[in-house]
């Protein structure tokens, strides 16, 4: 489903963890907030310093990787990251739907920057690549967003994912029955990527009421 360009053999231990399923979509339940919140509140005291952020094993190896394509991890912050450094300011965290809290409650736990999208918006084979020079899509909730340099996905449409932020093409919204594409964006081993994988499936049959269709992990 999913292939790795040879403009990311840069990063050596890349992958990804991929997971297809479908879901009914609809606003996230009052069970499901609670976890959400007891998680969120846990993480609070781990990152009781704002410094412990970057500490994180999956968020270092992300920064680097950032790095090593030429975009600065500083400016262009990656999913997990970002989320985490609003938990450690204890600004919290937004919520979407059930799906896409989901993905925010695996990233945050695990440091692992996620993808979500609506297959149905996705057209052809997708390939994972450093984008180009002047790259841009509109993101969800933001402005025009310069992505040039990012290990991003792209399909027969062009680019419409990356681990800071994805794109309002591909966004998922309230429906019955979607197929939903999970990524799970690893920078320095897949090892931990079953564990993660198995868990995105296990929340999604719990509040989503999900069939997984597919997980694979893909090397670089």
């Amino acid at each position: 489903m999913i292939t790795i360009d040879s403009s990311l053999n840069v990063l050596s231990g890349a992958a990804l963890g991929v997971l297809v399923c479908k879901a009914d979509v609809f606003e996230s339940s009052a069970e499901q907030l609670r976890e959400f919140d007891e998680l969120i509140k846990g993480l609070e005291s781990k990152y009781a310093e704002l410094s412990f952020v970057a500490q994180n094993p999956q968020i270092a190896a992300t920064r680097a990787a950032y790095k090593a394509l030429g975009k600065d991890p500083s400016k262009y912050r990656n999913s997990a990251e970002a989320m985490l450094r609003r938990i450690a300011k204890k600004n919290g965290l937004y919520r979407v739907n059930n799906a896409v809290d989901i993905n925010n409650m695996i990233s945050i736990e695990s440091g692992y920057s996620l993808g979500s999208y609506d297959l149905a918006a996705i057209q052809g084979q997708i390939v994972w690549k450093r984008s180009p020079d002047g790259e841009k899509y509109q993101g969800i909730g933001k402005d025009v967003l310069n992505i040039e340099h990012l290990p991003a996905l792209y399909d027969d449409l062009g680019i419409f994912g990356n681990p800071t932020s994805d794109s309002r093409r591909t966004m998922i919204e309230p429906g019955q029955g979607k197929r939903l594409l999970y990524v799970i964006y690893a920078f320095n081993e897949e090892n931990e990527l079953p564990h993660w994988l198995d868990k995105t499936a296990a929340l999604l049959e719990k509040y989503c009421a999900a069939q997984t269709e597919k997980t694979q992990i893909i090397k670089a």
